[in-house]
């Protein structure tokens, strides 16, 4: 299938387009940039982890007793640097941090994309860092699911103990309070991660989780936009759990439309959306079911999320500018965005 007009005219345009995604380590944040990879593709997207701009080292970072969370545990003035000289279209030589060894690799070179995916711990930190991203994303999972997906990961990607994993979050909790939870004030979204209600088994086993998407309210939409749900096909054709809800809620002193999605959506109706999606941003093929019978909550938020990001990057160079403080967060309490 040829590109779409959009895609081509994303291809053929000098502007590169800067995706943050912020949330603690192992909160599941490259899982929610998943569908803006398999849209755009390859040749279109890529990926910057921060943790590349750590300061020290695993055992530098022992030594001194500090956590990577501690802003001065890192380069940020350097990553600063590099995404203005990305977004200016020109390669920059960047580091490489190993997480199995816990050192530095030798710098590698990169060259940006027309859509820049930055995340980790800490990307809208600095008022200069926001400045320079176009949408901005936190994850933010409930404390239960985070430390079961972390432990997972930890020990069976990276050979940790659970023991250590456990040890590990304790001592990285009051910076990661202090440091990371409050960069979700600035968020144009905030993805909420809960077990299902209709059972941690089915969470654990077949990946479906309650997931809320908050979202701050659009100043530009496509015309004529229509992301119904086709309650016909819901109701006859699906035979399995699903709930969806849309609610107010307070992030940060600041009223964000809440939707919250749970179980598994038949595959028709879930095309359906997808199928509106093509035809409001003439973007496609979007096609996360891939031969699947069903698509979880995630997915669900995955979609309109992919939407809400695609109609960012289709006004973005009439949008107003986003004013930064050019300085570094810190604080809030340890309360982040007025967690549930």
């Amino acid at each position: 299938m040829p590109p779409s007009d959009f895609k081509r005219v994303i291809a053929e345009s000098p502007y590169v387009f800067v995706i943050g995604v912020a949330g603690d380590s192992g909160s599941g944040k490259t899982t929610f940039t998943r569908a803006i990879r398999e849209i755009f593709g390859d040749d279109l997207v890529s990926t910057i982890t921060i943790d590349d701009y750590h300061r020290y080292d695993r055992q530098e970072r022992k030594v001194l007793g500090i956590t990577p969370l501690v802003p001065e545990a890192n380069r940020f003035d350097l990553l600063e640097e590099h995404l203005a000289e990305l977004k200016a279209g020109r390669t920059i030589e960047k580091p490489v941090y190993n997480h199995d060894y816990g050192r530095f690799d030798p710098p590698v070179p990169f060259s940006p994309t027309k859509i820049l995916i930055l995340e980790g711990l800490h990307p809208f930190i600095t008022g200069t860092l926001r400045d320079r991203i176009d949408f901005k994303l936190y994850v933010d999972p409930d404390p239960d699911v985070k430390r079961a997906w972390k432990i997972k990961r930890d020990v069976e990607r990276r050979g940790y103990a659970p023991e250590a994993v456990l040890r590990e979050m304790e001592e990285r909790k009051p910076d990661y309070e202090r440091y990371v939870a409050p960069q979700c004030l600035f968020a144009d979204a905030v993805i909420r991660i809960a077990f299902s209600k209709y059972g941690r088994d089915v969470s654990e086993k077949r990946n479906v989780y309650r997931v809320t998407l908050c979202q701050s309210r659009l100043d530009k939409s496509i015309g004529d936009v229509d992301l119904s749900i086709d309650l016909f096909g819901l109701l006859s054709l699906s035979e399995r759990d699903f709930m969806v809800e849309f609610t107010i809620e307070d992030v940060g002193g600041e009223a964000m439309g809440a939707l919250t999605f749970d179980g598994e959506l038949n595959d028709a109706v879930a095309r359906k959306l997808e199928r509106n999606i093509e035809i409001q941003t003439q973007v496609e093929p979007i096609d996360l079911s891939q031969d699947s019978d069903y698509l979880t909550a995630g997915d669900m938020a995955q979609l309109i999320l992919a939407w809400r990001i695609i109609n960012r990057r289709i006004f973005i160079e009439s949008a107003p500018g986003a004013g930064g403080t050019g300085r570094t967060v810190t604080g809030n309490n340890g309360h982040g965005c007025g967690r549930r």
